[in-house]
C-alpha cells in the first residue's frame, strides 16, 4: 500500500532576493559545483528540504527532488523518509554531487510504502521512467529476448519472444542478443523439428511448407506427424532447454541405434542430424561452468570516470551470451554504488535467476535479495565470491568489462577527433557536441517521410533519431524544398518552445579563421576531454542538409521563421558530386562560396558516413510507411469499426470489395453491426463514388 504526498513551498523560501544563481566551473568533462561561490543556493535548497522534512513520517517510501521546471533531479528510497530526507537538511558533509543537487532543489514529492522492499522496487521503476539527472541510469534498457515454447495449441510453436509474458507457455532465457536467440532456434528446429509458423498460417496449410522439405519441421499442420508424436518432440525440447540435455541426447542416441539395427537408415540419419544439431547448440556457448546451473554474473569496471557493467547469462549449465552496459553515473561514485542502482533497474522488468554473482559488494545486499525474490517469486541469492570456480568466473567477466570499456573509450576518442576535424573543415568556432543531419525519402511524392539522425562524441545517438510524416496541405508532391522547410520548422519550433536557448549556450558558426585553398575556414581548436553523456545537449551545434544551395536556402528560411538565427546553429548543405560519386561532394555554407574538401580528408569521410546514415534511416522509414499503406484496410478509416467488427465483417462478406458492394440491408444483417454502423459503412464507400 502506498500513497503520494506533496506540499507547496512557501514563496519566501524560493523568492529570496539574496539568493544567487548557481555558479559552475568547467572541470574536465563535467560541470563542477563551486560550494564557496554558491552558499545561498545550497542554503535555499536546504530550507526547501527542511520545509518538507517537518511533516514527513517515520515510514518507508520513495522521495523525488524536483528543480524549478518540475523536472525530477533525483529519486531515492528510504527505510525512514524522515531520517533520510533529514540527512540532506544538515547542510554540511555533502559531496559535490549532492551539494549541486540540493542547490537545484525547489520542491519534493513523496510516496509512502508498506515495506522497504516495496520502496526499493518502486525506486527502480521510477528511475527507469523518469531518468533523473543525478541517479545512475542504465541507458540501454531494451528488453532482452527469450525463447517461447507455447502451450496454447495442440502443436506447440517455437518462437522468439520479447516483452510481457502474456502468452501461455514456457519461457527460456534471457539471451544476450537476438542473434543468439535466432541461432539457437535454428538449431532447435533441426534437433526437434518444431514449427515456428504462427497459428493462422498453420490452420490454412494444405500441404507441407519448405521447412518440412529441408527437415526443419515435422509438418504437424498437414498431419505428416501425429499429435502424440509431435507432443513427444515438444517434451524433449522442454527437457533439453530445462537442463536435461544429457538425458535427451542419450534417448536420441538409443533411438538411432535401434533404427540402424532395424535397417531403418533414414530414421537413423534423422536421429544423427538431431544429435549434431544439439551438439552445435552446446558447442558454441563459449565459456561454460560446471558448478553454476542458473546465474547472472555481473562485473563492473571504471576508467576515466566512465563505467562498464558486463553481464553473462548462464542457464542450464550453458552460457547464453553476454552483454555490455555503460550506465550514466557521476564519476565520484564508487563501483559498488553504481552496481547497486544498476541491478535494481536491470531486474525491474524481468525475474532474477536463483543466483546472482557480483564482482563488487553492494549496499544493502539482503534487502536487494529480498526485493529480487519478491519479484521472481522464488528465492534469489546474491553472492560476491572470493575463491573457487565462481571467483574465476567473476575474473573472466571482469576482463570482458575492462576490454569493453577500453574499446568504448577508444571509439569515443576517435569520434571526438573526427568532430574536431569537422569543426576545422567547416570553420566552426567550437567543436560540435551534437550534429543533426536531415534527409527525406519518397517515390514521386508519395509516402513522403523526413528523417533526422543525431551524432555526438559517442557516435550515432539512435535514441534521438526522429522521423517526420509530411502533413502540410500546401506541400506539392515531390517538393523536396518544401519537405525540408516543414521538417526543420517543426523540429526547431518545438525546440524553441520547450527549451529556449540562452545566449551563453549558443554556438556561432565562426568564420573568423584562416581561409584555406579549398574555400573552407581553418580555426585553431583544442581537442577537449571527451564529454559525458549526461551533458548531451538538446540543441544542435551543426545541422547538415542533404542537398545543395536550394535545400540550404529552404533550411535557412525555415529556421528564421521560428526565430533561430544564423549565430545559433551552423547550417551546411551537402551536394552530391558528379555522377553522385562519393568524394566529390560540394559544400554550401552561408556567406561563403561553395567549396570541396580534400579527397582523403578524415572530415570528408565522416560527413559521408553521417549522410549515408541519414539516407539509410530515411529510406527505411519510407519503406515502412509504404508497406503500411499497401496493407491498409479501408475499414480502418471508418469511425466505430474496431478490430472485432472488422473481423466479423470480413468473415461474413469475405472481402472488402464485397463489403463495398453490399446493400444497406445486407450490412445490417452482419453480426455485430447495428443500423447506425451499417449506415456509416454504406455512406463511407458510396460517398467515395
Amino acid at each position: 500500500m502506498s500513497r503520494n504526498t506533496t506540499n507547496d513551498v512557501p514563496p519566501d523560501i524560493l523568492d529570496n532576493e539574496e539568493d544567487e544563481d548557481i555558479v559552475a566551473v568547467e572541470s574536465g568533462s563535467d560541470v563542477e559545483f563551486d560550494l564557496e561561490a554558491n552558499p545561498n543556493s545550497v542554503k535555499r535548497g536546504t530550507e526547501v528540504i527542511k520545509h518538507f522534512w517537518a511533516t514527513l513520517p517515520q515510514a518507508p517510501g520513495v522521495y523525488r527532488m524536483l528543480d524549478g521546471k518540475r523536472d525530477v533531479l533525483y529519486v531515492g528510497k528510504a527505510k525512514s523518509l524522515k531520517a533520510r530526507v533529514g540527512s540532506y537538511a544538515r547542510g554540511q558533509a555533502h559531496s559535490n554531487r549532492i551539494a549541486r543537487m540540493i542547490g537545484e532543489t525547489t520542491s519534493m514529492e513523496f510516496v509512502t510504502t508498506a515495506t522497504e522492499t516495496e520502496a526499493l522496487l518502486l525506486e527502480a521503476n521510477l528511475i527507469k521512467q523518469l531518468k533523473p539527472r543525478y541517479n545512475v541510469l542504465m541507458r540501454d534498457d531494451k528488453s532482452l529476448p527469450y525463447i517461447l515454447l507455447t502451450a496454447d495449441h495442440e502443436a506447440p510453436q517455437l518462437v522468439k519472444h520479447r516483452g510481457a509474458r502474456k502468452r501461455k507457455g514456457d519461457y527460456y532465457g534471457p539471451f544476450a542478443s537476438v542473434w543468439a536467440v535466432n541461432r539457437t532456434i535454428n538449431a532447435l528446429q533441426r534437433a526437434f523439428l518444431l514449427r515456428s509458423c504462427n497459428d493462422s498460417y498453420y490452420e490454412n496449410r494444405t500441404r507441407p511448407c519448405l521447412l518440412f522439405q529441408i527437415k526443419r519441421c515435422s509438418g504437424p499442420c498437414t498431419k505428416e506427424i501425429s499429435v502424440d508424436e509431435y507432443a513427444e518432440l515438444a517434451a524433449e525440447a522442454r527437457a533439453f532447454l530445462s537442463g536435461k540435455s544429457n538425458a535427451v541426447k542419450a534417448r536420441i542416441t538409443e533411438e538411432m541405434q535401434e533404427a540402424a539395427e532395424s535397417l531403418e537408415f533414414e530414421r537413423a540419419a534423422r536421429c544423427r542430424d538431431r544429435l549434431a544439431a544439439l551438439s552445435a547448440i552446446q558447442g558454441v556457448q563459449g565459456i561454460n561452468t560446471q558448478s553454476v546451473e542458473q546465474a547472472d554474473v555481473f562485473a563492473i569496471d571504471e576508467q576515466a570516470g566512465q563505467f562498464c557493467v558486463e553481464v553473462f547469462f548462464f542457464r542450464n549449465w550453458q552460457n547464453w551470451g553476454n552483454r555490455a552496459y555503460f550506465p550514466k553515473a557521476d564519476k565520484t561514485m564508487t563501483p559498488g554504488e553504481v552496481l547497486t542502482s544498476f541491478i535494481a533497474q536491470f531486474y525491474d522488468d524481468k525475474p532474477a535467476p536463483r543466483l546472482v554473482l557480483l564482482s563488487h559488494q553492494i549496499e544493502e545486499v539482503e534487502l536487494m535479495a529480498e526485493a529480487l525474490s519478491t519479484r521472481a517469486e522464488s528465492k534469489v541469492e546474491i553472492v560476491t565470491p572470493q575463491r573457487g570456480e565462481r571467483r574465476q568466473l567473476i575474473d573472466y567477466v571482469m576482463r570482458n568489462a575492462k576490454e569493453g570499456l577500453g574499446r568504448r573509450l577508444a571509439d569515443t576518442a576517435s569520434q571526438q577527433k573526427l568532430l574536431v576535424s569537422l569543426s576545422q573543415a567547416f570553420g566552426l568556432a567550437k567543436i560540435p557536441r551534437r550534429v543533426e543531419v536531415y534527409d527525406n525519402s519518397h517515390i514521386m511524392g508519395t509516402n513522403a517521410v523526413g528523417a533526422m539522425i543525431v551524432a555526438g562524441a559517442n557516435g550515432f545517438m539512435k535514441q534521438h533519431y526522429r522521423t517526420f510524416n509530411m502533413r502540410s496541405e500546401d506541400l506539392k508532391p515531390g517538393d523536396d524544398y518544401g519537405m525540408m522547410r516543414e521538417m526543420l520548422q517543426r523540429r526547431f519550433a518545438r525546440l524553441v518552445k520547450e527549451e529556449p536557448r540562452s545566449p551563453s549556450n549558443s554556438s556561432p558558426q565562426g568564420g573568423g579563421g584562416e581561409q584555406v585553398a579549398d574555400g573552407s575556414s581553418q580555426v585553431a581548436v583544442e581537442e577537449p576531454h571527451v564529454a559525458a553523456d549526461d551533458s548531451f545537449p538538446s540543441w544542435p551545434d551543426l545541422v547538415l542538409i542533404d542537398g545543395g544551395k536550394g535545400q540550404l536556402e529552404a533550411a535557412r528560411q525555415a529556421l528564421a521563421e521560428v526565430g533561430v538565427g544564423e549565430d545559433d546553429v551552423a547550417v551546411i548543405g551537402i551536394a552530391k558530386g558528379r555522377d553522385r560519386d562519393a568524394g566529390r561532394e560540394t559544400f554550401f555554407k552561408p556567406g561563403q562560396p561553395p567549396f570541396k574538401l580534400p579527397p582523403r580528408d578524415p572530415a570528408l569521410y565522416f560527413v559521408q558516413r553521417l549522410r549515408d546514415e541519414a539516407h539509410r534511416f530515411a529510406i527505411g522509414a519510407h519503406r515502412a510507411k509504404r508497406k503500411r499503406e499497401m496493407v491498409k484496410n479501408p475499414l480502418d478509416e471508418i469511425a466505430g469499426i474496431g478490430p472485432s467488427r472488422k473481423r466479423a465483417l470480413l468473415h461474413h462478406f469475405g472481402t472488402v470489395k464485397a463489403i463495398q458492394r453490399a446493400a444497406l440491408e445486407d450490412l445490417v444483417k452482419a453480426p455485430g453491426v447495428n443500423a447506425a454502423t451499417a449506415r456509416a459503412i454504406y455512406d463511407f464507400f458510396h460517398d467515395r463514388g
